[in-house]
């Protein structure tokens, strides 16, 4: 039993669940463990405590692990401290450790796992690019509430129109908590000005009728610094319907992502074939950008550094 751990925003939780459905197309017994979302106390490294926003979305389905079956895997319950013999066997034999952490962008050994517990986020393309397809056709976002009190759902209809009549882009810019000092030395620096600018230009270049539509944690900052001619900022999808963001993301012609999950699948819900997507050349500042490699577990996106340089063949 292959057993993926659920946990994270809704972006991450995607990503886990994309990756528990690749399994699954491989036919393999797999398990999607929620139990992070259902005890805070799991989720004191993060900055906020999030909510299983998957069950969100139609078309969602998942066997979720009992503790029965976490227990089978571990060989201890969830949270349970493992044993002093079970430790001693890891150190000597660590192949035997049921719990594989994700550490490097890909792993292309867990589709060899057989009875392995798997945490990580799994961001990588190439762990489910050939899924996705299937995963755009299953997945749905739920219908707004059309009612007097509820507008939003008129402006996200009219805002869907207009990006099927233009050569619409839709551009993520995320500040919010990348601007706390332990998310900044993580993820500060890489979307920058250099990298928005250098994104908005290859578009240009290649859609050159192209309209932007900004999505941001940010909208004070976004309607300061982007307000030219063409731009329009999307404001009012807020609080639980924020991820409604992600929906009119997906229905843009072209993507740019900033560093972020969410606008990832903003752009992989995105069906048109002839789709522009960019994001940046790293995720995190503990990456290094190899060109080629990253061409290879990315493939279709266009990378672009923190200084807005486009990343081609084997340089930066």
């Amino acid at each position: 039993m292959i057993i993926i751990k659920a946990m994270g925003g809704l972006g991450n939780q995607l990503q886990q669940y994309a990756l528990y459905k690749k399994f699954e197309s491989m036919g393999k017994d797999a398990r999607f463990d929620v139990t992070w979302f259902k005890d805070p106390k799991m989720q004191n490294s993060v900055l906020a405590e999030r909510q299983l926003e998957l069950d969100c979305f139609e078309g969602i389905s998942y066997r979720e692990a009992s503790p029965e079956e976490i227990k089978e895997v571990l060989g201890r319950g969830v949270g349970e401290k493992e044993g002093p013999v079970s430790r001693l066997k890891r150190k000597f034999v660590p192949s035997s450790n049921p719990v594989f952490e994700e550490k490097d962008m890909y792993h292309e050994e867990i589709f060899g796992f057989d009875n392995r517990y798997l945490t990580g986020y799994w961001a990588c393309e190439k762990y489910y690019a050939d899924i996705l397809p299937a995963l755009r056709q299953e997945i749905h976002f739920p219908m707004q509430i059309k009612d007097s009190d509820n507008k939003n759902h008129i402006r996200n209809e009219e805002t869907i129109r207009k990006m099927e009549e233009t050569e619409s882009v839709s551009v993520h810019i995320r500040r919010g908590d990348y601007l706390s000092d332990v998310n900044k030395a993580i993820f500060g620096g890489i979307s920058t000005k250099e990298y928005y600018k250098a994104a908005i230009a290859y578009i240009k270049e290649r859609r050159p009728d192209a309209r932007f539509y900004f999505f941001s944690d940010d909208i004070s900052y976004v309607k300061e610094h982007y307000n030219e001619d063409g731009y329009e900022t999307v404001d009012w999808n807020k609080g639980p319907d924020s991820f409604y963001d992600m929906m009119l993301m997906s229905r843009c012609k072209h993507n740019i992502a900033a560093n972020s999950t969410f606008s990832f699948w903003g752009a992989r819900f995105n069906p048109n074939p002839d789709k522009i997507m960019i994001r940046p050349s790293i995720h995190k500042n503990t990456q290094v950008c190899v060109p080629r490699q990253m061409q290879e577990l990315w493939k279709g996106w266009v990378l672009i550094t923190p200084q807005g340089k486009v990343a081609v063949g084997g340089e930066v």
